[in-house]
């Protein structure tokens, strides 16, 4: 892939993305966001691949919003168009089924917000800020933050947050639940990884299924939540990995998975 807005590796099946725009705070632009398509491409085809964690290059940022240069020259279809895209985008990521983090060094505002509530949870540095600010523009979030916030502070304090354009550091956002660990910045990677680590080491059948399970779950009723978890369970029980599992635990050794299902 030929990247220029992002940097992309694979190390001992955990990726890393790095938004890569350090001298404009890693905001999101329409290049940037086309590369975040080609990257979430190659995520989803590489089956090696166990866990994704996001980060911003430099010390200042995560992501400190949409490109403000571009959103002032927008006239309301192309905001549609612009709004539509990134939508999508952040759906796409939410939808990978394998374990997502944000790693989030700094400044989170906007889309920078938006982008890590697509993850499946937060690590974030002393240093980070949260925030949805849109309204201080005169416009609202457009890559799903009144939807996601809501979601999961609940629908009082992300009105809040959102009428208000109030910025939040990392302790707070942790009060909040939105941010599940703060880190040390020096330390914050070094935990990410300890978590993917952790996480990659697991089956990946289970890990997939389990992820699914709450993700249909989370807007249903409970009885229907149930009967998806019933049929992700009985899914697992057809991979390797249940097999090997289980037997280790009975010989009292370590399970060693392969993300496989049964001949």
């Amino acid at each position: 892939m030929n990247l220029e807005n992002l940097i992309f590796s694979v190390d001992n099946r955990i990726a890393t993305l790095t938004f890569n725009r350090p001298k404009a705070l890693n905001a999101l632009n329409q290049a940037l966001l086309e590369e975040f398509s080609t990257v979430i491409d190659e995520v989803e085809k590489n089956q090696d691949i166990r866990v994704l964690i996001l980060t911003g290059a430099g010390e200042k940022a995560f992501v400190a919003g949409a490109d403000i240069s571009e959103l002032a020259k927008m006239n309301p279809l192309l905001a549609k168009k612009f709004a539509t895209k990134g939508q999508k985008l952040f759906s796409r990521l939410e939808s990978l089924p394998i374990p997502v983090i944000a790693a989030v060094n700094g400044f989170a505002l906007g889309g920078g917000t938006e982008v890590s509530l697509a993850c499946d949870f937060i690590y974030a540095s002393e240093k980070a800020v949260f925030g949805l600010p849109e309204i201080t523009l005169g416009i609202i979030p457009g890559f799903g933050g009144t939807q996601r916030l809501a979601r999961l502070i609940g629908t009082n304090m992300a009105k809040e947050l959102i009428f208000t354009g109030r910025t939040i550091p990392a302790k707070d956002a942790e009060v909040y639940g939105i941010v599940n660990k703060v880190c040390a910045p020096e330390s914050l990677m070094e935990e990410v990884l300890k978590t993917a680590k952790a996480i990659a080491a697991k089956g990946s059948v289970s890990i997939r299924a389990a992820k699914e399970s709450i993700s249909c779950g989370k807007d249903v009723d409970l009885e229907t939540g149930c009967r998806f978890e019933a049929d992700a369970f009985a899914l697992c029980m057809a991979s390797k990995d249940a097999a090997e599992g289980t037997s280790a635990f009975l010989e009292k050794r370590k399970a060693i998975f392969t993300g496989t299902f049964a001949d």
